[in-house]
């Protein structure tokens, strides 16, 4: 079970949506200069009282040079998070990426704003 903590009444300790969504900003497509989440690529995000973690993601292309390895890192981060005891990373691609996804930081850093 990775990232297993436990409390001092020792219970596991949930990790949190905010841990999870940290986590995530430290993935970068590396043809765009943004995190995953302020792009808009993390279409869901869902976890369990056990530490079960579910992400839906895509990329901003079907045909994306990183479709076999950005979903792999993305796991890999999640993972990391005290508390996660399990992730599933599903690529998903309805609804298409668009730039309206994007968050308002995302627009301002690309020049969109």
């Amino acid at each position: 079970m990775s990232g297993l903590q436990i409390n001092e009444a020792g219970s596991r300790t949930r990790p949190t949506r905010d841990a999870l969504i940290e986590a995530l900003c430290t993935v970068y497509d590396p043809e765009i200069p943004v995190n995953i989440y302020d792009l808009g690529l993390i279409y869901r995000l869902e976890v369990d009282a056990e530490g079960k973690v579910e992400v839906d993601m895509t990329l901003t292309a079907p045909a994306c040079p990183v479709a076999g390895t950005l979903p792999h890192e993305v796991g890999r981060v999640i993972d990391a998070v005290p508390g996660v005891t399990d992730a599933t990373i599903r690529l998903v691609w309805q609804p298409p990426w668009s730039q309206e996804r994007m968050s308002d930081e995302a627009k301002f850093q690309l020049g969109l704003l």
